[in-house]
């Protein structure tokens, strides 16, 4: 796949009472960068690179990382490992942490593994430096358990992925520290976490030239998928088509994404999501945010593309997800074992303990009225679904959904929030109510 060019960064470190992983030394990092341009003068921070590269990119004999194309945007990649042999006969009860006070300027940051099969069973901290600040933000949680998204069992798409936690957008930085431990279990030893752990930190960039700067196309007419039969003579329940932003209005990289798309039958359901990013970011920086996750999906996560189908911002804006046309029944990697026949909506935040806003709600229930419509579903009807292996159904097995559901539905998980998923029943009504039921 793709290479990215890496320049050596100077860095300062300083050790604590830390926790049983580490950030490592200068030596073990890796800065994947797809265009010098666009880390301007900080690119001479960058870290040096050493050890394997992380999916979407290539390494030349010498090991370094280079750029093949001019994806704006940057991610550096940061080893974690385990601390010195020294240091492994202290206390359990001591922690470690090493400090990056200065890398390439980044907005949004995440954890990955090597192997999606293996689950990260413990926490992991953050705080960052603002650009231009000198004190740094208080420690913010990153959301462990995310291997419930992505792509089916079995699909290449799968095989190809690596294990990862959330993203969280942290707004322009350019200092980090991380703190990983594994989950407390006595009296019995902690369980291991997953190998090959690295901290990726990526910078959206700014879009390509001759994007839309997040400017929606216009609402029109339903339009009819050519995949889907022709109507009954009765009338058709299709809720008008809202303004959505599309790819390259939010400044999607059509060339960081696998080539080609990938299909499903139909949609018969919609799962909602929320990104677990946080809330701290505006409107205005909505398309960075998603062009952020898109990255992490892609290049430090390994899939083919976005997850999401969709999403929706705090202000209820509406973006195109994962590419494929808007119309059809794309496969998207989004709720682990329900991925064929569905559609993932995300809504952009953190709603564990936040309320939704009502704008983000109307625009599920907006989206959600037009889509499911075009396919002739009923935002207030249940429909089955075949598993194709999850951690809550076996493979094979049907279940029955609500077509509008949430993501703890159909996977143990806490997705998308207590808050969101007491919205979904309006969220029901409302979109029965724009189809004319």
């Amino acid at each position: 796949m793709r290479g990215h060019l890496v320049n050596p960064i100077g860095v300062a470190v300083s050790a604590a009472l830390a926790l049983p992983l580490s950030l490592s030394l200068p030596a073990a990092s890796t800065a994947l960068t797809d265009t010098a341009a666009s880390t301007g003068s900080a690119a001479s921070r960058t870290p040096a690179a050493s050890g394997a590269p992380g999916p979407g990119a290539t390494a030349d004999g010498a090991g370094h990382l280079r750029s093949s194309d001019g994806i704006p945007g940057t991610t550096q990649s940061l080893a974690l490992l385990p601390p010195a042999p020294a240091s492994r006969s202290v206390a359990p009860a001591l922690e470690r942490s090493l400090l990056r006070p200065e890398v390439t300027p980044f907005s949004l940051l995440g954890v990955v593994w090597a192997d999606p099969a293996s689950e990260l069973l413990g926490t992991v901290q953050v705080r960052t430096r603002p650009i231009g600040a000198t004190r740094w933000t208080g420690w913010q949680s990153v959301e462990t358990h995310h291997h419930e998204h992505g792509a089916d069992p079995g699909t290449a798409e799968h095989r190809a992925a690596r294990g990862a936690t959330a993203p969280l957008w942290v707004g322009p930085s350019d200092g980090v520290e991380v703190r990983v431990r594994p989950r407390a279990a006595e009296p019995f030893p902690a369980p291991s976490l997953p190998h090959g752990l690295r901290l990726e930190l990526v910078d959206p960039g700014r879009p390509p030239a001759g994007s839309a700067a997040a400017r929606p196309e216009p609402a029109r007419a339903p339009d009819a998928p050519a995949a889907i039969p022709a109507a009954p003579a009765a009338k058709p329940y299709i809720g008008p088509r809202p303004k959505i932003v599309t790819r390259q209005g939010w400044g999607a990289s059509e060339s960081l994404r696998e080539k080609g798309f990938a299909y499903t039958k139909t949609v018969k359901a919609a799962f909602v999501h929320h990104s677990a990013t946080g809330n701290n970011y505006s409107c205005k920086q909505a398309p960075s945010v998603l062009r952020g996750i898109y990255r992490y999906h892609v290049v430090s996560s390994g899939w083919r593309d976005i997850g999401y189908n969709f999403a929706v911002d705090k202000c209820g804006n509406i973006y195109e997800g994962r590419a494929g046309g808007v119309t059809k029944a794309v496969r998207g990697a989004h709720t682990l074992g329900f991925n064929t026949n569905s559609m993932g909506i995300a809504v952009l935040g953190s709603y564990s303990r936040s309320t939704p806003p009502a704008a983000a709600v109307t625009g599920i229930a907006k989206l959600t009225a037009w889509k499911l419509g075009l396919f002739q579903g009923n935002p207030k009807g249940r429909v089955t679904l075949v598993s194709g292996g999850s951690g809550k159904y076996a493979k094979g097995r049907k279940v029955t959904f609500n077509v509008i559901s949430g993501h703890r539905d159909g996977f143990n998980t806490d997705c998308p929030g207590a808050r969101l998923y007491g919205k979904l029943g309006g969220a029901r009504t409302a979109a029965a109510g724009y189809q004319g039921r």
